[in-house]
């Protein structure tokens, strides 16, 4: 038997190279509305996190106007101005095929907002890989375990039978508190040591590199 049924990945950092163009966007967005603007280690500890809580981390004393205009402008940002490269990692569609192939369920939890996510499947061909997905605008910002758990209900998986895939610790301990296992990947936002903290079940350095831990019976 499968150690694992089901693999749970996030999205940016994880699947997509994606974190530099976040940390750019977030930054231009302050520097537009003359805001004080957040470092780039700041930027990385908010990504995997929905947009309010991200801009309650980054700006708490913003007001609720503020905040919209935040939004407005970093969607703006990501969609239409910054042009910072966002490419899928080099292995990443690999991974999904062998894991398909042998007959895992794959699924998606990520921050992004429904829209987003379905912009970026649609973009990647990555669409038809994925048996479910949860995004940040459909349930309680990570590390919450909601949408673990509505994953795990929908796909008809166990708790032991699932393994949450993430490169921030919001991923990782967002699988703690939904008892199930995790994989830290230290090529996204958060590096092996802060990763560690959530005590996930291997780290690793490149998208195949897991493919043993998973594949492991």
């Amino acid at each position: 038997m499968k150690r694992y049924e089901l693999v749970i990945f996030d999205w940016d950092g994880t699947l997509m190279d994606s974190i530099g163009k976040i940390v750019a966007c977030m930054q231009q967005t302050a520097k537009e509305l003359s805001m004080l603007v957040p470092t780039e280690a700041a930027v990385r500890d908010i990504i995997g996190l929905s947009m309010d809580e991200a801009l309650n981390t980054l700006h708490p004393t913003a007001c609720a106007k503020t905040r919209e205009d935040m939004i407005a402008v970093y969607r703006q940002q990501y969609l239409q101005l910054n042009k910072t490269p966002s490419p899928v990692f080099d292995g990443a569609e690999e991974l999904l095929l062998t894991l398909k192939d042998s007959g895992h369920k794959l699924a998606v939890a990520t921050g992004k907002a429904r829209a987003g996510l379905n912009r970026v499947l649609n973009e990647t061909g990555f669409a038809a890989h994925f048996h479910g997905s949860r995004c940040a605008d459909e349930a309680k910002s990570k590390p919450d375990p909601q949408m673990l758990h509505e994953l795990l209900v929908q796909l008809n998986v166990a708790p032991e039978k699932a393994v949450m895939v993430g490169d921030s610790i919001h991923d990782l301990t967002m699988a703690k508190n939904a008892g199930i296992d995790a994989i830290g990947v230290s090529y996204g936002a958060h590096n092996e040591q802060i990763l560690k903290q959530a005590q996930p079940i291997a780290i690793v350095a490149s998208p195949l590199a897991m493919l043993p831990v998973i594949m492991e019976v």
